[in-house]
């Protein structure tokens, strides 16, 4: 299905073709889900949270002022619902302290994963991806994988553009130790 551009979407929905929303839901509903599924990592939590985005984001659609785009918007909604069911579900809250990585070389894990074959290397990416915590995977998997902008993913989440360029950063080093220890142990 093509679809049109959000802004066409919004204009019909406000102008009282209800119907017109449903096409919002669907462009972006495996965006949505795939975020809160990551950060909550409980597939039937993810689905009840995604519909209740969908339900946020209908409801304030009249307060969108589209200084960002609607995507943006949208995901930003999804990704504070799902952090704060995951701060309702714990019991006492712990702060997340970054640990920074020094004294490792970024050369030594190309030459150990160029040893190895295509479907090797995606393996071993996909298990240290999952050695992540799913906050940092969140972050990862909007800049490579869905290409948002830096200041994309500071408006969805809420950080700084400085600190997720820092967080990107110290999450691939991470990434890096975790990949070079699992080829080191197969």
């Amino acid at each position: 299905m093509k679809f049109q551009d959000d802004s066409e979407y919004i204009r019909r929905v406000l102008s009282g073709d209800v119907a017109a929303y449903a096409s919002l839901v669907a462009k972006h509903k495996n965006l949505v889900f795939s975020i809160v599924l990551k950060i909550i990592s409980n597939r039937e939590d993810a689905e009840e949270i995604s519909q209740d985005v969908f339900l946020k984001a209908y409801q304030s659609l009249d307060t969108f002022e589209g200084k960002s785009k609607f995507s943006t918007w949208l995901y930003r909604i999804a990704y504070n619902a799902a952090i704060s069911k995951t701060r309702k579900k714990r019991v006492e809250m712990v702060a997340i302290e970054e640990t920074v990585i020094t004294n490792y070389s970024t050369e030594g894990i190309g030459r150990n994963m160029n040893d190895l074959e295509e479907n090797q290397r995606q393996l071993i990416l996909e298990k240290a991806l999952l050695r992540l915590p799913p906050e940092d995977t969140l972050l990862i998997t909007l800049f490579y994988k869905n290409e948002n902008s830096i200041d994309d993913i500071s408006d969805i989440t809420g950080l700084s553009v400085s600190n997720v360029k820092v967080r990107l950063h110290r999450i691939r080093k991470k990434l890096y130790e975790e990949m070079n220890g699992l080829i080191k142990r197969n």
